[in-house]
């Protein structure tokens, strides 16, 4: 019997298993440059500040957090938030949604929103029941 099939399953589980701390470092991260959006939004809180709560973002339709009052452009908006339309937003709100009441201008890096992505995925998973 030949070696090889175990060879390319340990090469497919060592892939994966570096992806999956990649992840986690890019979360990390993520978290450290959140804090220019926790300015104006939570991650970890339901609550509103300047602008409505991220946490649970990844996926969400948008403009549906309860008690935020959005603009009427966001509430026009029928979209959710996946991964792409968050880089696209978070790239140039005002472009991606005219008349959005967020005036942040953006982040130009790929690498720093993809992060950022990362840790707003991390902070909209549910939590697990420790075993």
């Amino acid at each position: 019997m030949s070696r090889a099939p175990l060879a390319i399953v340990a090469l497919l589980a060592a892939q994966a298993s570096a992806v999956h701390a990649e992840a986690a470092l890019d979360a990390a991260n993520g978290k450290k440059l959140f804090v220019k959006c926790a300015l104006c939004h939570n991650a970890d809180s339901p609550a509103a500040k300047l602008g409505p709560s991220l946490q649970g973002i990844v996926n969400r339709k948008v403009a549906i957090v309860a008690g935020y009052a959005y603009s009427p452009a966001m509430k026009a908006a029928s979209l959710s938030w996946t991964k792409q339309n968050l880089d696209k937003f978070i790239t140039a709100p005002g472009k991606m949604i005219t008349g959005t009441k967020m005036v942040f201008a953006g982040i130009g890096a790929a690498n720093e929103r993809a992060d950022i992505i990362a840790y707003l995925e991390s902070v909209s998973a549910p939590a697990r029941k420790p075993r």
